[in-house]
């Protein structure tokens, strides 16, 4: 399993998102840990998803294998003033079963001044409650903007919606983070159930032997950490099995042109 890493830390190239797991517990709880056993020990989740549900079912999975994965939540805009992220990590530590994240992120910017809320972020960092801290959803601006109020090398990572459909942050956010040493992670890698049919992918899919969803994370995985739901042991192995396949110049070509960047006005948020 080949890695990459947030704030100086080691973490699998291919992770784990967490935000439907809310559904089918027994089964999701199997999903987790097949997938920490594979090498998947990045592990993402949010108090968004499911009201803290999904939370609640991480740290049910995760019993006994703390010690194994770096673990990932984000505190919601409208809860990240000074004393409303300490108590949303607070509650999220609770529901995780755990006495401290390896990484924390604003979910997306919101009302309360970023000032406030990196200030708090810091002091959880000095209370142990948290390891590094990030953000998501913020464009090249807004990541300029963080890394100025955070100062050089406090922002771990930014986490961004990427897929083959949808490379708008390879023009100016993914540059913008490089420039900061800020890491990229990928969320929804096949579209968020729009991945697309191409005789391109199935034509490289075939000669790996592999599926065309390992092809896409593959390529995505050039860029950035990639993070893809996982909902079945099944679709956890079939994922981590992408960290390993190595595509050929000819073939990044080829999928570069089938899916050509596109500009945006707007980043995407799903």
């Amino acid at each position: 399993m080949r890695t990459r890493t947030i704030g100086g830390e080691s973490v699998a190239l291919v992770g784990q998102g967490t935000w439907q797991m809310e559904h089918g517990r027994a089964r999701a709880v199997d999903a987790l840990r097949a997938g920490v056993d594979a090498g998947m020990t990045h592990i993402d989740t949010a108090e968004m998803y499911g009201g803290g549900a999904v939370e609640a079912l991480v740290g049910e999975a995760l019993e006994g294998l703390r010690d194994r994965v770096f673990l990932a939540s984000k505190v919601l805009p409208q809860n990240a003033s000074a004393r409303g992220t300490a108590r949303a990590c607070e509650a999220s530590l609770r529901r995780l079963r755990t006495d401290r994240l390896d990484l924390y992120m604003l979910h997306w910017p919101g009302p309360h001044p970023l000032e406030q809320t990196v200030a708090a972020l810091e002091r959880l960092v000095e209370q142990g409650k948290i390891r590094h801290f990030g953000v998501s959803n913020f464009d090249e601006n807004e990541i300029e903007e963080a890394a100025r109020i955070a100062g050089p090398g406090r922002v771990a990572c930014n986490q961004l919606c990427y897929h083959l459909a949808e490379r708008h942050i390879e023009q100016a956010v993914i540059p913008a983070c490089e420039r900061h040493g800020i890491a990229v992670v990928g969320y929804s890698p096949f579209g968020s159930g729009r991945f697309p049919r191409s005789r391109v992918l199935d034509d490289i899919a075939a000669r790996h032997d592999a599926t065309t969803r390992q092809v896409a994370l593959a390529f995505l995985a050039r860029r950035a950490l990639v993070i893809p739901k996982a909902a079945s042991r099944a679709h956890v192995l079939e994922n981590a099995a992408a960290a390993d396949l190595a595509l050929a110049p000819e073939e990044v070509a080829a999928i570069d042109e089938a899916f050509p960047l596109r500009p945006r006005t707007q980043l995407p948020i799903i």
